[in-house]
């Protein structure tokens, strides 16, 4: 969709409203925010007046529109597409429920129509709200309106029209300049308002409410160009809970489904990922006032050891870095402070400065000299006219005057949403602080727009998508000897094996060495553990015989394996195909403790040696493998490249590719290598 059109629907100098009571409510928006060109309504059956004329249909129309709203019956809505197309109008919104949303064929068949009568026009919906440009001074919003004309601010994509009215209807001072709803996705999906919207010099930042995503490559694209054009994104998505697949074979698929996909993008991407409309407004606040945080260094600070206190606590599952304050600096505060004031990070500095307001200005300019990515001052202040806040304002001031130019991120933090009161909010964002609301969503924000500061410079490309083929209908599952030898041609390390009939299994055992590992190897078994199909730790050709003799009841033929003994850890290396963003490697805890633990991160590609150390990190496990309690540690370098082992046959058979589980890898002593003692690979039924 071109650029050029697009603005011509979202910027219009005329509209048809074609409908009723819904037509109603966005000519009232439209008064709202002040409209001030061409206003034309469409309806059947309703008589004009002095004050308002009504057109009987598109056709009678004086000119083409730039913008259509249309709220009538679903059934209603192809022709006026239709009539719109050929008057040559610039775009329409589709109010109107009754399409694919509804799952019926009936809804499908109104959408192949809707499509079709549309022709080329670019339209939002159906199911949607329509769209508030408060740059240009243009609503078609089909209900209450709130906030005024702006310069620059911050543009929000909503797939729910409550959710894009909830956004509105907050009290958060964050600037919005347009908020564009979404519905079906029909034609205009997210992907093609974020390539609008990165191209406008008036948008600070991109905020998203998204339940699915249309087309995963696209988004990636959309995505990388606000990225290059300095436009954070910040976004939440519903769906976290969702089943990610019909069907589940291996841990793999398990793990890593449609959520872990989106997640891992959006941390390739640099995107923020919040859990909450009040996170993401916090965030996007930040983002307004700045852009991305360059990391993730705080200093909190406040005259409070409580407030201190749970700020340590509400951070600790996030990835803040609460680093000590610098010697030097910390010197500094005790004499500013006095030896009664404990130096430390968070930092409560009590009340001997709170009515000392040069004292107050020079210990805030300690602290915002001392080297962090960020420094948050904690209070809550009173509200105005019930209680008298100039105190709490003075000491705001204070933090705001304390460092003329300062060049470190600042912000004001309230535990209480509501302890920040409007007139103190616009006065922070005036003197450069980001007034926060909300002590948990002050600190998620913070630590969401340093972790979009360090991806951004990191520097790369984000994920690499391949767009996926069509989920097969059916899959096979290769035999469990067949599966290693293929990835072992790619440099997967396997075990020494002998894939014979049972009857053979103590001589195969004998050649290869004890101990041994022995597994029935029928084609079609499945988590060979969970049906008793695996017996370790053969150590003898008598043991061997009476292993294989029980499993012959399960197959006639028997893998007999060496059995590695000296692991550190066992770790599970997996791929999967999200039917959106294309091949995910899943690296987690592995063996038993796999779904028990659920320690586990996913990629995207492009896979290197870098991004999948960082991974492993991440993991809990990943204490096993640096020597936990004298243990020695694991040789994570044989583990890395198992993992891009697994990466580079998953891409050799991308289009056939169902699932991989390699589990466990049994990582060895550093220097010994890692092992994939099981396999499991899914391929597409067709040849």
């Amino acid at each position: 969709m071109s650029v050029p059109a697009l603005r011509r629907l979202l910027a219009p100098r005329s509209l048809a409203l074609v409908g009723g009571a819904w037509a109603d409510a966005v000519l009232a928006a439209s008064g709202v925010i002040g409209y001030t060109g061409e206003v034309w309504r469409v309806h059947p059956t309703r008589p004009s007046s002095a004050k308002e004329r009504y057109f009987r249909s598109v056709e009678e129309l004086p000119a083409a529109p730039d913008a259509a709203f249309i709220a009538t019956p679903a059934h209603e809505v192809p022709a006026i597409a239709a009539a719109l197309a050929r008057r040559g109008a610039g775009g329409f919104v589709c109010f109107a429920a009754g399409f694919s949303e509804t799952g019926t064929p009936d809804g499908e068949r109104l959408t192949r129509e809707l499509l079709a009568s549309a022709g080329r026009l670019p339209f939002l919906g159906p199911n949607c709200y329509g769209f508030v440009n408060f740059f240009d001074g243009a609503a078609l919003w089909p209900d209450q309106l709130v906030g005024g004309r702006i310069e620059r601010g911050v543009a929000l994509i909503c797939q729910s029209g409550t959710l894009a009215l909830n956004l509105l209807f907050s009290d958060r001072s964050l600037p919005i300049g347009c908020v564009l709803t979404v519905g079906n996705q029909t034609r205009l999906a997210a992907e093609d308002l974020i390539e609008l919207l990165t191209a406008d010099e008036r948008v600070s930042a991109l905020g998203l409410y998204l339940e699915g995503v249309r087309d995963g490559a696209r988004f990636a694209a959309a995505a990388a160009r606000a990225r290059a054009a300095g436009k954070p994104i910040a976004l939440v998505k519903a769906g976290r809970t969702e089943a990610a697949r019909s069907t589940v074979h291996t841990h793999t698929g398990a793990l890593a489904g449609a959520d872990a996909a989106f997640d891992a993008f959006c941390a390739q991407a640099g995107i923020a990922r919040c859990e909450t409309l009040a996170t993401l407004c916090e965030t996007l606040k930040i983002f307004h006032s700045g852009g991305p945080l360059a990391g993730r260094r705080i200093l909190a600070m406040g005259a409070s050891g409580g407030d201190m206190a749970m700020t340590a606590d509400a951070a600790r599952h996030l990835g803040l870095d609460f680093a000590p304050i610098p010697a030097d600096a910390a010197a500094r505060l005790t004499e500013i402070l006095s030896e009664r004031v404990h130096i430390s990070n968070p930092f409560d500095f009590h009340t001997h400065v709170w009515f000392d307001p040069p004292r107050q200005r020079e210990m805030f300019g300690v602290a915002q000299r001392a080297g962090f990515d960020v420094v948050a001052f904690l209070v809550d202040c009173p509200p105005p006219g019930v209680a008298d806040d100039s105190a709490y304002v003075s000491a705001i001031d204070a933090f705001a005057s304390a460092l003329p130019g300062a060049t470190v991120r600042r912000a004001v933090i309230a535990s209480l949403p509501e302890s920040l009161s409007r007139a103190t909010r616009e006065r922070c964002l005036a003197r450069g602080i980001v007034p926060l609301q909300g002590q948990r969503e002050a600190l998620e924000a913070l630590d969401l727009a340093g972790a979009v500061g360090e991806s951004w410079a990191r520097g790369g490309e984000g994920a690499s998508l391949v767009r996926p083929r069509a989920r097969p209908a059916a899959a096979r599952t290769l035999a469990e000897a067949a599966g290693k030898s293929a990835l072992a041609a790619f440099g997967v390390r396997v075990p020494r094996s002998q894939l014979v009939a049972w009857a053979d299994a103590a001589g195969a055992a004998e050649a290869l060495g004890f101990p041994v590992v022995i597994k029935a190897a029928g084609g079609a078994l499945e988590h060979k553990t969970e049906l008793g199909a695996v017996v370790l730790n053969v150590r003898s050709a008598a043991e061997a015989a009476a292993a294989a003799d029980r499993l012959s009841s399960i197959s006639a033929t028997v893998l007999v394996e060496e059995m590695v003994s000296d692991g550190v850890a066992e770790i599970l290396v997996g791929v999967s195909v999200d039917p959106q963003f294309g091949q995910l490697l899943t690296l987690g805890a592995g063996g038993v403790l796999t779904e028990l633990l659920r320690d586990n991160v996913s990629l995207l590609p492009p896979f290197s040696p870098a991004s999948i150390a960082a991974a492993i990190g991440k993991l809990r496990v990943a204490r096993l493998l640096a020597g936990y309690r004298g243990r020695p540690p694991g040789d994570v370098a044989a583990l890395i490249e198992t993992a891009l082992a697994s990466t580079r046959y998953a891409a050799a058979n991308l289009e056939r590719l169902v699932e991989l589980d390699l589990n466990p890898v049994i990582v060895r002593p550093a220097g010994r290598g890692a092992v994939a003692v099981d396999a499991l690979i899914r391929l597409d039924e067709e040849p």
